[in-house]
Formats: C-alpha cells, sequence, structure tokens
C-alpha cells in the first residue's frame, strides 16, 4: 500500500476513536428481565439447546474448525454456519457443556483458518468453501451477508474471550473487511461478487437479515460505508391478521432473527420503528397465517408456522407467510422458524415446539435437535439439519434463557458506532 494509504488508514482509525471519545458514553436502556422459566420447560429448552449445539462441535473440522453446511455427508462448508458455531462453542462453554480450554482452542483454531487459509477479496470470504483445505467450493460467490454472519459470531468471540489472541485476531479480520469495495459505487450494498463475474447484479436493498451487515459496515473503524445507507433500503409496510409489519420480499422468518440473533433492537429506536417489535409483530402474523391456511396444508397450525427459507422435498426454497411480496409456499414448515421465534413470542414458540416433538417425535427431531423441515401432505421428512438453522436456533434460545449473546455482543464499539452514527434512539 502506498505510504499516503496507510496514512489515511491510520487517521482514519484515530478519528474513529478520538469521535468515539468525545461522544458521550453510550448507555443502553435497561433491557426487560430475563422471564423466568418453569422447570419442565427449562428442562426441555435444555435439551433442545444442548443437542443443537451439538450439531457445530461434531460437524466442524477439528483442525480448521470450519462448520459443514449439512449434516450430510461430504458437504462442504458454510462460513455463515461457521459464524453462528464461533457463539455456540461460546455458549455451550458457558453451559459446562465442554470445557474453557476445549472451547478457546476450537475457537482460535477456526479464526487461524480465516486469517492463514481462507482466500478472500477484500476482506470478504467465499460462501461454501472446503471443510479441510478453505477452497472456494461448488463456484460460491464471496458472500457480503455469509461474511457478516460470520464476523458477528467472530466478534461475539472476542468479547468471550477478550485479552486474548482470539480477540486480536477478531479485529485484525474485521478491520481489513473493505466494506466500502462491496457497495460498487452504489448506495446500497451489493450481496457479492465472483472472480468469473465481478459484482452480483443484486443489493441489500430491502429490509431482511443483511441489517447486520449494515451494522458491522457502518460501525468499521477502517472501511465504513456512509450513515445514509441504512436508510437508503426499502421499509415496505403491509399486514396480516392485525399485525403490522415492515415486511421482507418473501415474507420468511428468519429475515426478522438472524441480525436480532447478536443485536438487541429492544431499546433501538429508529423514530418509531422498533425492530423488535416488528420481529414480533411478523412471528405472529406468520402463525395465524398458517392456522388460516391449515384447511389447505395439513401441518400448518398450532404446531405447524414459521414459515421459512428452508429445506423441502422439491430442495431448498424461501418459504414465507404473508405480509410478503411473493410468496412461496407448498405445505413445508422448518421447525427453526418456530425455534428460533423463543424470545420474540416465548409463550407461542414453546408450546408449538413441545407440541410438534410430541406429535411427530424422531420424523422431525434427531441428535442434533430439530431437523431441517416436514411437509404432511406430501409424508415427506427431511433427514437432515442445516448449519445456519442450527445456529439461529441455539443463539436465540440462549437469547430467551439468559440474554448472553447480546449481553456480549452489544459491548462492541462497533455496534455503539452504529448507533450514534445513524442517529438512533435508546430508550
Amino acid at each position: 500500500m502506498h505510504k499516503f494509504g496507510i496514512i489515511r488508514a491510520l487517521l482514519r482509525i484515530l478519528v474513529f476513536f478520538i469521535i468515539a471519545a468525545m461522544v458521550p458514553p453510550l448507555t443502553f436502556a435497561d433491557a426487560p428481565e430475563q422471564p423466568a422459566i418453569p422447570a419442565d420447560d427449562e428442562k426441555f429448552l435444555d435439551k433442545v439447546e444442548h443437542d443443537t449445539f451439538l450439531y457445530f462441535w461434531e460437524n466442524a473440522d477439528p483442525e480448521t474448525g470450519l462448520v459443514a453446511d449439512t449434516s450430510q455427508p461430504g458437504a462442504p462448508s458454510s462460513i455463515a454456519a461457521t459464524g453462528f458455531g464461533l457463539t455456540a462453542i461460546c455458549i455451550g462453554q458457558s453451559r459446562g457443556w465442554i470445557t474453557y480450554d476445549d472451547a478457546y482452542k476450537r475457537t482460535f483454531r477456526t479464526l487461524r483458518t480465516f486469517k492463514n487459509k481462507l482466500k478472500s477479496e477484500h476482506g470478504f470470504y467465499y460462501h461454501f468453501v472446503n471443510m479441510k483445505t478453505g477452497q472456494r467450493m461448488w463456484n460460491s460467490e464471496v458472500s457480503s451477508i455469509d461474511t457478516a454472519l460470520f464476523l458477528a459470531g467472530a466478534l461475539f468471540a472476542a468479547q468471550y474471550f477478550k485479552g486474548t489472541e482470539v480477540e486480536r485476531i477478531v479485529h485484525y479480520l474485521y478491520n481489513r473487511t473493505d466494506w466500502q469495495w462491496m457497495m460498487n459505487g452504489k448506495k446500497i450494498m451489493c450481496m457479492g461478487w465472483n472472480p468469473e463475474k465481478g459484482f452480483l447484479n443484486a443489493y441489500w436493498d430491502w429490509y431482511n437479515e443483511g441489517l447486520i451487515a449494515y451494522v458491522l459496515a457502518i460501525g468499521s473503524p477502517t472501511h465504513p460505508i456512509p450513515p445514509e445507507s441504512w436508510y437508503n433500503w426499502r421499509r415496505a409496510k403491509g399486514e396480516y391478521g392485525g399485525h403490522k409489519v415492515v415486511y421482507s420480499f418473501f415474507g420468511s422468518v428468519f429475515t426478522y432473527q438472524f441480525a436480532h440473533a447478536w443485536i438487541d433492537f429492544r431499546n433501538i429506536y429508529e423514530g418509531d420503528l422498533n425492530y423488535w417489535q416488528n420481529s414480533i409483530n411478523a412471528a405472529q402474523a406468520s402463525k395465524q397465517f398458517c392456522i388460516d391456511n391449515s384447511g389447505k396444508y395439513t401441518g400448518y397450525g398450532e404446531t405447524g408456522w414459521g414459515l421459512t427459507a428452508g429445506d423441502g422435498p422439491d430442495g431448498y426454497k424461501g418459504y414465507g407467510a404473508m405480509p410478503a411480496e411473493v410468496l412461496v409456499q407448498d405445505g413445508t414448515v422448518n421447525p427453526y422458524g418456530m425455534v428460533a421465534s423463543m424470545p420474540l413470542v416465548p409463550d407461542i414458540a414453546l408450546k408449538s415446539i413441545k407440541g410438534l416433538y410430541e406429535k411427530y417425535g424422531d420424523k422431525v427431531y434427531g441428535q442434533y435437535g430439530f431437523k431441517a423441515g416436514f411437509n404432511v401432505n406430501r409424508n415427506w421428512w427431511s433427514k437432515i439439519c442445516i448449519g445456519i438453522d442450527q445456529g439461529v436456533s441455539v443463539l436465540m434460545i440462549e437469547d430467551y434463557r439468559t440474554g448472553m449473546v447480546w449481553d456480549y455482543f452489544m459491548r462492541n464499539d462497533c455496534v455503539k458506532a452504529w448507533i450514534q452514527l445513524c442517529k438512533l434512539r435508546n430508550k
């Protein structure tokens, strides 16, 4: 890098920390107390969380730490699943399922792999990589959202293992991510790039899981994008069953969950819009939609809602419920949509997943928790688990039980910077 480029980079970092020092310390409003959970429910949730955690402990390469995209033999690694796994490993340690030393070693090896082995483009990684070599798989794209999900998991680990080499590697990886490059000269972020064709013709221009990428990009101390970009994506408003929602394109509930797994939106407001309440409304709308359509699809109803992207009888699809711009449905239910709704609508979600477990048993539940999907009308029952499904499930159950993930993640300076720079209100 030219010496003036180095100077500009150093000045940018210096200015970031000067601003952080000058602005009054960001104090978060008192979060709601975590609920008291009845003993039977606690036992059930502990089983589900533990079994789901095991996906990440047993489906990662022990040397590289890369986590498998699915439980199918020979599956490549998903960098997003690996990011969820970094947080899940810490959760497992906090609950005594693995030792501190084992958790640290796995986390360190994973981060070392990203630092020394994985090919990156401007700090972004390929969506799918070989479990052992880290080489690109399936001609996948360099993905902005999957990189963001990896970095979210890594930034959590940096706080959990604060003052260690883990924290230092995480900051190196995060600080080299060139979010400005991924904007491709536009006012919104591109979804990805590949070496054959360049930037994809797809952008994060709607409300969806891309929120987490914008948070990390705006809060970056080295390559930040303009705070105005937060307000450049579309906020389409709709309603179903009396539940008003700023909705995502396909109405898949994971789009209301992924960012929430790490970011505590409960007391953060964008004007009058609170994304926490918005996700509650989306979960309630999804349930009502499934109840209303249970006559057509047998699996829908009290134990079958939370329609979301996932495995189906005809392959992976972006299932969803109203409100949505485009609706994809065939009677398939992906249970993680309900599981990851635990902190949003706990009474509804807990009753539903317990009912689903009791109703269908090992057809929907296995050694790594709830399986990827089922379709009663077509007598189809998925045999696999998907890494990102299991990841958001573990994190959201822990968010409901203790709020630990939020507690650690919200300590990151980039999150505080995002809130301040975007002039969001913290009630």
